[in-house]
């Protein structure tokens, strides 16, 4: 009877081991998720002075400035970290390259110092942004091994533990490759 009573002990133990495990790893990827959200704001907030900067000298190229505002929109509007949040910010990195195109055909432009600066800044946050999906994806990665893993997948079944999907890019060119500042 002493042995049922210590192997219902360890198994307790164990479950709520596995549970505060499961609860740590969905709050690391949540959390993981804001670093992203808060990175994609900062590169969303950089757009239009990007935009205001370029169509100062280039007001003719008035569809690449639409394309942009529009992809930021569709950019910013899109939740979680879905294929379709995906997508949207390949669309953005799209139009972006568009906007930088331009601004290779503008001399004064590149040698403009807010322009400059926004490139700088713009750069930086792409690399920022490329890091916080890494250790996003990291982490769901690890929640959703311990989902599918037995025995915690027995917790995770019983507490409504779910997996998570990761932020990852689409199968193209254009999402493969991060947005390219050359002067």
């Amino acid at each position: 009877m002493i042995y049922f009573w210590i192997i219902l002990v360890i198994v307790v133990l164990w479950a709520v081991y596995a549970f505060n495990h499961l609860i740590s790893l969905r709050n690391r990827s949540k959390e993981a998720w804001a670093d992203i959200e808060v990175q994609l704001k900062r590169r969303y907030d950089l757009i239009p002075n990007l935009v205001s900067t370029v169509k100062g000298y280039a007001a003719h190229e008035s569809s690449a400035f639409e394309n942009v505002t529009k992809a930021r929109s569709m950019a910013m509007g899109a939740q979680g970290a879905g294929k379709d949040h995906a997508e949207a910010e390949n669309v953005l990195t799209g139009a972006l390259k568009s906007v930088f195109a331009i601004a290779e055909a503008y001399p004064d432009l590149k040698a403009n110092q807010n322009f400059m600066a926004l490139q700088s800044e713009l750069s930086d946050t792409e690399n920022k942004i490329q890091a916080a999906r890494r250790f996003y994806n990291a982490n769901v990665r690890d929640l959703n091994i311990a989902v599918e893993k037995f025995p915690s997948d027995i917790i995770a079944g019983m507490f409504k533990f779910s997996k998570m999907e990761l932020f990852d890019l689409p199968d193209n060119d254009a999402a493969q490759n991060p947005v390219e500042v050359k002067f």
